[in-house]
């Protein structure tokens, strides 16, 4: 009997390739990964040099998720790094991940995808041709792979908008692709185009050294704190399982709520940010000092630009800035399979035809996938994490996916959900809910945490499964991939989450338990909740 493992192409070393490689592992299969960069980690390993069509965080840049909700579902990131990790803490726990499971040696840095296309023998065997090259040996090579897993995320080639007038301007032009830091802006009057996160990070950044910082915006936004109330990580306290029940059965007083919410905070029309949909309708800004910058006065929000001069820019409302040193553009990407044939899979204004956001509909084999080819509300590594799971058991043969037909019909439903919720924009196109996309994914693949079951098992564990935050180690406590430490991460979260806040002895009274009657009620009225709304 053959003992050859089969041989899986990973495309790709950032956030969705290393944990592809390790779902390789678990499944007995053999990866070969081609990372064109010479480090690990993708775009959270920053780099002072600017690399054409490999992304980058900014020097300073701090994740929007937290740690608990951004971890690998069988490795929880360290207790005493931060809540909010800086874009180097985010490479460390890469290189730990990596560590851990043995990944670094199945990666070939300086290793360039040149092009991948079906074999001569693809409609009967399936497999891949991928021609290759490296800096040390720059003539191109051709391998045979049986399945391939494409993990090169959706931040790819800038996005530069045709403004009448950018070509005439004489003052610095830079793509957020390109900003490293606030050097060279000290003292200038800096126009950013665009209010995502990337133009928020920039401009609050900016606007500490800069003469004048402005934020041209077309439709406002609204802005999220990270930290919710009590010092909550905003994203553990609103991505619950019962929180979201609710809201799917009644989006608009959900909608409402947030909105409140969030002007709560600051009134986002006193502050020119408010715009004409809902909080929920859009991506979400992620800013804890944007309103403090506007309050100051050193970023002031303008309208969408008409024009540029040679020296400034004219915008919509007729207004005009006349002395403008430099304009960053934070106007986004647009992704794409630069090696892959356009028959295999089409990228069209950013619009992508995959089941699953993975899978091309038409092929005769599933034997190639696309990983962390989204953009989630939430952190990308568990998604696509749990996109890797899926597809290497399909490549076992332990998955069947569905015909054709259902899987474009799965793919129009998405595109025409998308539409109704969010306004329209090439960022839209590929976004997707946290806990409804893990639970899509986890019913394929049978590790789809089991609520109802719980309660009468274990209903402390139940409790935080269904009112606590939705962390990703809840996919790891049923099925396939099931890990023994899954349970005791889940009730140490919290632990975990406000360990690195412990820097002096603080005396904080403890409430005592209310004994096995409490649980045992607020446990049945779970149950009666979770039935109704679920």
């Amino acid at each position: 009997m053959s003992t050859l493992k089969k041989k899986v192409a990973v495309i790709g070393a950032g956030a969705s390739g290393l944990t592809a490689i390790k779902c390789c592992l678990d499944e007995g299969l053999e990866p070969v990964c081609f990372e064109r960069a010479n480090y690990i980690g993708g775009l959270w390993h920053y780099t002072d040099e600017v690399e054409e069509g490999q992304a980058c965080v900014m020097k300073s840049t701090v994740i929007n998720t937290s740690k608990e909700m951004m971890s690998y579902s069988d490795f929880p990131i360290p207790a005493d790094y931060a809540i909010f990790m800086h874009n180097k803490y985010v490479d460390k726990y890469f290189h730990l991940y990596a560590d851990k499971f043995g990944l670094k040696k199945y990666i070939n840095m300086n290793t360039e995808v040149h092009s991948i296309k079906q074999s001569d023998d693809y409609k009967k065997s399936g497999k891949w041709e991928i021609v290759t090259s490296s800096k040390s040996a720059p003539e191109k090579k051709t391998h045979t792979f049986d399945f391939v897993l494409i993990c090169t995320g959706h931040h790819a080639d800038k996005n530069v908008p045709n403004f009448p007038g950018l070509d005439n301007f004489k003052g610095k032009v830079t793509h957020t692709h390109d900003y490293k830091d606030y050097h060279g802006y000290e003292d200038k009057n800096v126009l950013i185009i665009g209010i995502g996160n990337s133009g928020g990070d920039v401009a609050t950044e900016i606007s500490r050294i800069a003469a004048q910082t402005y934020i041209s915006t077309r439709s406002g936004a609204w802005i999220w704190n990270r930290i919710s109330d009590g010092g909550s990580p905003v994203d553990m306290t609103i991505t619950k399982r019962a929180a979201f029940a609710i809201s799917r059965k009644f989006p608009r007083i959900f909608a409402k709520v947030a909105a409140n919410k969030l002007n709560a905070r600051f009134d986002h029309k006193k502050y020119c940010l408010q715009p004409d949909f809902n909080p929920l309708a859009c991506h979400p800004t992620v800013n804890d000092e944007l309103p403090n910058r506007i309050a100051a006065g050193s970023v002031k929000i303008k309208a969408n630009v008409r024009e540029f001069t040679e020296n400034g820019a004219i915008f919509e409302d007729g207004t005009e800035i006349a002395d403008l040193d430099a304009v960053v553009l934070a106007t986004g990407y647009i992704f794409g399979f630069p090696f892959l044939d356009k028959n295999v899979i089409d990228v069209k204004d950013n619009q992508v035809n995959l089941y699953k956001y993975m899978y091309p509909p038409d092929l005769d084999h599933n034997t190639l996938a696309v990983i962390g080819c989204f953009q989630p509300l939430g952190a990308v590594m568990p998604i696509s994490e749990m996109q890797s799971r899926l597809a290497t058991r399909v490549f076992m043969d332990k998955i069947k996916l569905p015909y054709s037909g259902t899987m474009w019909e799965d793919i129009k439903n998405k595109r025409v959900e998308m539409a109704q919720r969010y306004k329209e924009s090439k960022r839209h196109t590929i976004q997707v809910n946290y806990i409804p996309m893990m639970d899509e994914l986890a019913e394929l693949i049978g590790c789809k945490p089991d609520i109802k079951t719980l309660f009468l098992t274990d209903p402390k564990l139940a409790m935080e499964c269904l009112f606590g935050p939705c962390t990703p180690y809840q996919y790891r406590l049923q099925g396939p991939g099931k890990w023994k430490g899954a349970r005791e991460s889940i009730l140490t979260q919290w632990d975990r989450t406000y360990k690195p806040l412990q820097t002096r002895p603080c005396k904080v009274s403890q409430e005592q338990s209310s004994g096995m009657l409490y649980v045992i009620i607020v446990a049945i009225i779970a149950i009666i909740m979770y039935v109704i709304f679920v």
